[in-house]
């Protein structure tokens, strides 16, 4: 560990600049601040313009240095075995950080590291943040890279040991240097506090991108700089829920790694919250975004079934389903594996006392189970439990994983006024839980072969797109029908009508 000297003979920075900073720079054993730890730190403290103390020091992160962190840090195993853990430095960390500016160049990366492993020893880290990639890149915003290499070859500034802590701080306070020079204090304090009012805008995101985000109801996407698509998102304020990425405290490795790719947004207005689900749902299975793990198309579905044996005692088995037929009413629940309809089965089974050999979750050996030991199971296996008493439990348990039923006769026309300005509509096409697409006008209908709701007397194209059969059960797409539909999330943007009364009554669209 290295305490360093005062130095208040060096060159003052512009004015510009906040007054207390500190220049922060570390090394890691890894990119993940969830998993991976800090081997060095490396800072400059700045009062008023002037260096007033350089600090340096290993860390010891008690597992290996990773070979490829050897190479481009030069720092191996050996050299930071004997280095305090950082719960020894945190303190004196905590007092340089009090009430100072917090800088970085690619300030989320260190700031996400500084942060995790203060976390760990109980120390809240929340200070200004300051990026120096991001100050680069406002003040020059015609010239392509803004990376610390980018810029000691752009200034030709002097490095002995690139990608060490302390040197690479040392960069960062001889580029705010070289600026203060060629820009005026208005212009680098302007470029300063742009920042404090998006802390943590991503590194690689202009200021631009955000600022053309809608307050409104929509689907945003994210995208790198090579325009591979990052991640798909849905939120009633698209603006809102954007920054609200941009805004976390770096403990989902997920969030950490897109928030440093993410380089270009764009977004899709939608009338309100309920077509701006529809719409992710499908961007996401259609799209396949790299982040996104929630809604993924399901070739098969599995149901808990009940059956009655023998002895008049009702089972629970798992049944598997296509997804382009019906689901049949009489089961219960959806479920995307095998795996996670016995989960929820070991659940009921566990909130309700059902037998184990009764629920597929045990072999039956015509044998009373081994829960009946431990008074977990009244003697369902073995005829020793009233057998209505057992059915009752066992329907108590399935109530809730009910499918519901269509409440309607046929097909359905949502319409959904605009948030903003009612007069503005948009009409949906559901039929038995099955989203089948936006309504226009009347050749729609015809297109997805309604034509026998219409009078004869309108023309009906020879060819159409595709018959309502002919469209898939989806999952995702159910559950958000049956919040919305069944009143479970309440709306009201939207009106439902019926295709057949629509036609009796001659009202066009």
């Amino acid at each position: 560990m290295q305490l360093d000297y005062f130095d208040s003979s060096s060159n003052a920075l512009s004015s510009g600049f906040p007054e207390k900073m500190m220049l922060f720079d570390c090394e890691t054993t890894g990119g993940n601040p969830k998993y991976h730890r800090i081997i060095e730190i490396g800072l400059i403290i700045i009062e008023k313009g002037c260096v007033i103390e350089r600090w340096q020091s290993f860390v010891n992160p008690h597992v290996e240095v990773p070979e490829l962190i050897t190479r481009i840090t030069g720092i191996n195993t050996k050299m930071v075995e004997d280095a305090p853990s950082f719960m020894e430095i945190a303190h004196t960390l905590e007092k340089f950080t009090s009430d100072r500016i917090f800088i970085a160049h690619n300030a989320k990366f260190d700031f996400g590291f500084l942060k995790n492993e203060f976390d760990r020893v109980g120390i809240k880290f929340n200070p200004k943040i300051l990026c120096s990639v991001k100050l680069s890149r406002g003040l020059y915003p015609n010239i392509k890279g803004h990376g610390l290499s980018a810029i000691i070859k752009r200034f030709d500034l002097p490095i002995m040991n690139r990608h060490r802590a302390l040197d690479d701080a040392e960069m960062i306070l001889e580029f705010f240097m070289r600026i203060s020079g060629i820009f005026d204090e208005g212009t680098i304090k302007t470029a300063c506090d742009s920042q404090y009012k998006r802390p943590s805008i991503p590194p690689n995101l202009a200021h631009s991108e955000v600022e053309k985000l809608p307050k409104k109801p929509g689907v945003y996407y994210f995208y790198d700089k090579n325009g591979v698509l990052l991640y798909v998102g849905k939120s009633i304020n698209i603006f809102h829920r954007v920054m609200s990425h941009f805004y976390s405290d770096h403990k989902n490795s997920k969030d950490f790694k897109l928030n440093l790719k993410i380089s270009h947004i764009n977004f899709t207005e939608t009338p309100s919250d309920f077509s701006a689900q529809l719409l992710e749902s499908r961007e996401i299975k259609n799209l396949n975004p790299i982040y996104n793990h929630r809604l993924k198309k399901s070739k098969y579905l599995y149901q808990i079934k009940t059956k009655t044996n023998s002895f008049g005692y009702k089972e629970l088995d798992i049944d598997k389903i296509i997804t382009k037929n019906e689901v049949q009413a009489d089961r219960y629940g959806l479920f995307r594996s095998f795996t996670h309809a016995k989960k929820q089965i070991l659940k009921l089974s566990d909130e309700h006392n059902l037998c184990f050999q009764l629920s597929c979750l045990e072999k039956n050996n015509n044998k009373p189970c081994f829960r009946t030991q431990l008074n977990k199971c009244g003697g369902a296996c073995s005829q020793k439990e009233n057998k209505d008493d057992y059915n009752a439990r066992v329907d108590l348990a399935m109530v809730k994983y009910q499918m519901h039923v269509w409440p309607y006769p046929g097909p359905i026309l949502i319409e959904e006024r605009n948030s903003d300005h009612k007069s503005l509509k948009t009409y949906h096409l559901v039929n038995n839980w099955i989203y089948i697409g936006e309504i226009k006008d009347e050749d729609d209908f015809f297109n997805y072969g309604l034509s026998g709701y219409f009078s004869p007397v309108l023309t009906i194209p020879s060819e159409r797109i595709k018959t309502l059969n002919q469209f898939e059960f989806d999952l995702d797409t159910y559950h958000i029908l049956v919040r919305f539909l069944l009143n479970k999330v309440k709306n009201d943007n939207l009106t439902v009508f019926s295709i057949s009364k629509i036609i009796d009554n001659q009202k066009g669209l």
